[in-house]
């Protein structure tokens, strides 16, 4: 592989990880409750209970189709799913997240839910639900062919949900958030900023997914990212652009409360955010083309990170427009600099590496 080809997902980040995160305390408040499952149905379908779809290109709250595109279960998991119930067997439960507006975030049990409303409608995967893979006196029904008592079976049966609370309307996401990722250890793995986005969907995230269509940026990173780090890096820039001040390892909460606080971004915070990014990475380009922010064949987080807040502070400063040799000459410089370097290498989400680098860049780019 040479240094000018471009690898899908391929970023170095793994230098941020830290052992300060076995720290973390969970300060919520937890209670049980048992729905039967015709009432699970029917709040899934009112949209009072939420199943996140962890794609911000879905702005409907509740998209079974959309959302089956990437987590749903094999036919014969679904099948073997509804049987259960219809045998009187106990199920696993699932945890729901209550909001500020009292609806319920669906943090795990998507599939078990989904496939409720899936053999409810009598539609999966855009196909009739019809049973397959269960025993005989089930096999070729759909719900709407149950017998009497086997339908009432099914929506007497109980499902239990731990229901999970922010101490405050106040508080922020990083408790949730942490736990969203120890519930969905297991099965298909989701990333950070799926996670994100499911938390804290709004303004903020449908801007991040416009300004990762930009050209530069995709000649730069590449082709998009299935798990969405395109998406996490443009939130990263603007999150230490805008609010490096406040900056508190690890980096994952930061972007999560940087997300929760602008969710609702106002028209005015949205033409700021852009017009940032897009002409920090449009200096980014002129100045290196591909090879911008990488000192291997990866793209590196910090670099990019810190590169993209000294370039839009530089366009801060206004008339006359930088030289783009000259920031050329400066970014090989800052690429040299061994406390840069160092700063960009090795536990790059502490707090007082994030300054360094930061500090380094704009400085830097702050006397062309």
């Amino acid at each position: 592989m040479n240094e000018h080809t471009v690898v899908s997902d391929e970023i170095d980040d793994s230098v941020e990880l830290t052992d300060e995160e076995s720290q973390y305390k969970f300060d919520l408040t937890f209670y049980g409750a048992d729905y039967p499952v015709d009432g699970l149905v029917k709040r899934l379908k009112r949209g009072d209970i939420v199943v996140p779809s962890f794609d911000p290109v879905n702005e409907g709250a509740f998209d079974v189709e959309a959302f089956q595109r990437k987590f749903v279960w094999s036919k014969l998991q679904c099948d073997r799913f509804i049987e259960s119930l219809l045998l009187g067997l106990p199920v696993p439960g699932i945890f729901l997240v209550q909001q500020s507006n009292k609806t319920l975030l669906v943090l795990d049990g998507q599939q078990r839910l989904l496939t409720l409303v899936a053999f409810y409608s009598g539609i999966l995967n855009k196909k009739e639900f019809v049973l397959e893979h269960v025993q005989d006196q089930f096999k070729g029904h759909k719900y709407d062919g149950l017998k009497d008592d086997e339908r009432r079976i099914i929506d007497d049966s109980l499902i239990h949900a731990t229901v999970i609370k922010k101490t405050s309307e106040e508080q922020d996401l990083s408790s949730i958030y942490s736990l969203f990722e120890r519930l969905n250890s297991g099965g298909t793995q989701l990333s950070p900023h799926e996670i994100r986005v499911a938390l804290a969907p709004g303004q903020l995230m449908n801007l991040v997914r416009d300004l990762n269509a930009d050209l530069r940026w995709r000649e730069i990173f590449g082709p998009v990212s299935k798990k969405l780090k395109d998406h996490e890096l443009i939130l990263r820039f603007l999150a230490l652009r805008y609010e490096a001040g406040g900056y508190k390892s690890p980096m994952k909460d930061f972007l999560t409360s940087f997300a929760q606080k602008y969710s609702a971004l106002d028209q005015k915070t949205g033409e700021d955010f852009t017009k940032s990014f897009v002409g920090a990475i449009g200096l980014a380009h002129e100045i290196a083309g591909k090879k911008a922010f990488k000192l291997t064949n990866a793209l590196n987080a910090a670099v990019f990170d810190s590169v993209m807040v000294g370039l839009a502070s530089r366009l801060d400063k206004g008339d006359p427009l930088p030289d783009v040799e000259a920031l050329k000459g400066a970014y090989e410089t800052l690429l040299q600099d061994a406390k840069y370097i160092a700063s960009v290498s090795k536990a790059t989400a502490r707090e007082d590496q994030v300054a360094e680098r930061i500090g380094l860049a704009v400085a830097a780019f702050d006397g062309v």
